[in-house]
């Protein structure tokens, strides 16, 4: 992941492309996650929930449900029409177009801000600051996440392919394997792969829940279309390499493969 902002925010608008592909492949999060988020918080039907980073609703379709207002920023102007016609028959959800480090939060207030697999997308410094000012005194931040795991002699798509991706894109320091699932579950402390908040939140509680989306070869090659290691490569590079990993998925693994995860749920409480 690049240090530079600009080139984070401009990496993470490529999703933009490929919307509706996105919106097809990517994972939601297991109800059991919403569950207990709800049993942490108390979050209800009075709760004002500020999702930052939506994409095209992967989250925001299960905090619809507990039939709290949810006010969505989402920097893509397609992933943000795509989850407008999603939600236009819900009363309770609004999407705005916006970086949530340039919106407009109009003097709104939040009980609780929810990021799905996006915090990481926002500047952080700047974005742990802005989380603290827009929710109420007592509110509370929750980091939701698909963490990619792999379990001992289960069959692994990187596993079968590495050749592949060395022989298209020798060198890149994106690829290596997925880390074993029980090795994942030690890191239960803080707030993942992000930066710290300080003295902004106070402590974190962390659950897990195992997870897995099953594909074919070309379901496989569309998957991972839509990560962003595969979006930031030129598309000569990239569509021969998934081409090349389908056809190996369909001649190694009998055209089926899994992708395991680990979905983890990471909260704190506004700080002050």
């Amino acid at each position: 992941m690049t240090d530079d902002p600009k080139a984070r925010r401009d990496l993470g608008r490529v999703f933009n492309e490929v919307a509706g592909l996105y919106d097809r492949v990517r994972p939601g999060y297991p109800d059991e996650l919403f569950a207990d988020l709800v049993g942490i918080t108390g979050l209800g039907e009075r709760s004002s929930v500020l999702e930052v980073g939506c994409g095209t609703g992967q989250a925001t379709r299960s905090l619809a449900a507990l039939g709290c207002p949810v006010t969505a920023v989402e920097p893509g102007a397609q992933m943000a029409a795509l989850a407008r016609r999603r939600f236009a028959a819900f009363g309770n959800v609004g999407i705005e177009t916006s970086t949530f480090e340039e919106w407009d939060d109009r003097g709104r207030r939040f009980d609780i801000l929810v990021a799905a697999s996006s915090w990481h997308w926002v500047d952080q410094p700047t974005g742990w600051r802005r989380a603290w000012d827009v929710l109420r005194p007592a509110g509370w931040m929750a980091l939701l996440g698909n963490v990619v795991v792999r379990r001992a002699g289960e069959p692994e798509v990187y596993a079968e392919t590495a050749d592949l991706h060395e022989r298209f894109s020798p060198g890149n320091p994106d690829w290596g394997h997925p880390p074993p699932e029980d090795e994942v579950r030690t890191t239960d402390q803080g707030w993942g792969p992000v930066d710290d908040p300080g003295a902004l939140f106070g402590p974190t509680i962390v659950r897990w829940y195992p997870a897995v989306q099953w594909f074919d070869g070309n379901g496989f090659a569309d998957h991972l279309r839509s990560l962003s290691p595969y979006r930031r490569l030129d598309r000569d590079v990239r569509e021969p390499l998934l081409d090349a990993i389908a056809e190996r998925i369909r001649t190694r693994m009998n055209d089926r493969a899994s992708r395991r995860y680990l979905s983890v749920l990471r909260v704190g409480q506004r700080a002050g």
